[in-house]
């Protein structure tokens, strides 16, 4: 359905057609000044800006519904197994009993990865931060299959839909053995070999944990905590690793260089952060009796409430209400996690006080989720790997669909540039020094090397 708005600039008039709820960026650029220049749209962030159709996720956050492929999130948490919501995710259908067997069978044969690629990993030094080194393993994948690379094989190898997905299932698998191996290089253990005989999150549980046990199978109960959150955080709309894989697409890069891209968005603070954040602030309070103080210092703006609110959500997280039911199966195996009862009064104290209740800060996904990984031993730092890897479902479901829009074009934004313009170049001899702050840290150690005194 279809609309007109009528719009008027420098006493010129346009018929703006609205289509849905959104206008289409051709039919501004249509709109010019009395000196030919088009009318640009500022969105920084991309705040109100639609840069691709989908069929993938649906968000209403006034509401805070969440579906994936028309599914509600809270039936395919109940119902389903990350390994079909990826497929749903993917292929845009719940699999049959026939495609399941087919495509676990080939999502699992995939969990070996190269020898080369586990030789690498080990290269990283003994501290090197989980999630940098699923970055770095992530984009090298390409460097060992140059026959599924389009800057080598051509831009259209990925029409190909066998090739396709040979890499859907290829990353879908190697993710949570890279993700293991780089859990297992921190704490200084061997790498454990995939499992096939066990189900996805058995089999990252058992690659995380086995020691030298014959026969070692993780508890089903949290095999199933770790199974819905996987569900939870597999897909998520355009955020900004997500918004991070269409953009790389764009430009025809290889599958493996753009989730490395995406995967890299993810580490970031603000985007794969959010759970650890929370963590921080409820050792920060500490106390179940300081949380009235630390409410009155939120409101004062003298901290920052973590876990609450939400780029999208203006009503309870969906995935939150999920996340606070598993809690207490996972508590039932290794026990209650102190900062568990914090986090429930704080939010019961938030639900209730009308200065967040105006505000409309509900809960979100990661308001429990990290109490959930660590009391399951979880380091912080590897909070964003457990998001990463459902997350690689999303960002293949996305993949796809960026590679058969017939709309998508490279991503080129414009900018409002506010520079100087038309000088003139001065030699070097003529210029002048500047107030650039130009200095660097220097340590303690390159001082002692640089006080030393020249000698024949």
């Amino acid at each position: 359905v279809s609309t007109q708005s009528t719009w008027g600039y420098q006493g010129k008039k346009y018929e703006v057609p609205i289509k849905r709820n959104y206008i289409e960026s051709s039919e501004l650029e249509k709109i010019k000044d009395n000196s030919g220049k088009v009318l640009r749209y500022y969105d920084p962030g991309y705040l109100n800006t639609i840069s691709a159709t989908s069929k993938v996720c649906f968000i209403d956050g006034d509401k805070g519904i969440l579906e994936y492929r028309g599914y509600p999130i809270e039936e395919l948490a109940e119902k389903s197994s990350f390994l079909e919501v990826a497929f749903l995710l993917i292929y845009g259908e719940l699999p049959s009993q026939r495609e399941y067997a087919y495509w676990r069978n080939k999502v699992m044969k995939h969990t070996f990865i190269h020898t080369d690629l586990g030789q690498q990993m080990k290269s990283f030094r003994y501290d090197a931060h989980p999630m940098g080194m699923l970055v770095s393993t992530l984009a090298s994948i390409s460097t060992f299959h140059p026959e599924s690379n389009p800057a080598l094989q051509g831009e259209k190898i990925y029409n190909n839909k066998k090739i396709r997905n040979k890499q859907i299932h290829r990353l879908l698998g190697n993710t949570p053995t890279i993700a293991a191996n780089a859990y297992r290089h921190r704490i200084g253990r061997p790498y454990n070999t995939p499992r096939n005989n066990l189900d996805y999150v058995e089999n990252f549980l058992y690659m995380l944990d086995r020691l030298n046990e014959g026969k070692y199978k993780p508890h089903p109960k949290l095999v199933r905590a770790i199974d819905i959150l996987f569900i939870l955080h597999a897909e998520h709309e355009l955020n900004c690793s997500t918004a991070a894989v269409r953009h790389l697409v764009s430009s025809g890069v290889d599958v493996y260089s753009a989730m490395s891209g995406a995967a890299a968005a993810l580490y970031g603070p603000k985007h794969g952060g959010a759970n650890e954040a929370v963590l921080r602030m409820l050792q920060q309070i500490g106390k179940l009796e300081n949380i009235p103080q630390f409410i009155e210092d939120v409101k004062n703006r003298k901290t920052l409430l973590f876990g609450f609110g939400h780029r999208v959500y203006k009503n309870y997280d969906p995935r939150a209400r999920i996340v606070k039911k598993i809690a207490q199966d996972v508590f039932d195996v290794v026990g209650k996690e102190s900062l568990i009862e914090i986090a429930q009064e704080l939010e019961r104290i938030a639900l209730s006080d009308e200065y967040f209740i105006k505000r409309k800060l509900y809960p979100n996904v990661d308001f429990y989720t990290g109490v959930i990984y660590r009391a399951m031993g979880f380091p912080t730092d590897m909070f964003p790997v457990l998001f990463c890897i459902p997350r690689m479902a999303g960002w293949l479901a996305h993949w796809v669909e960026a590679l058969d829009d017939p709309e998508q074009k490279i991503v080129r934004p414009r900018q409002n540039y506010i520079g100087p313009s038309k000088r003139i170049y001065q030699d070097v001899e003529t210029r002048q020094d500047h107030q650039f702050y130009l200095e660097s840290t220097v340590s303690n150690r390159q001082k002692r090397r640089e006080s030393a005194v020249a000698s024949e």
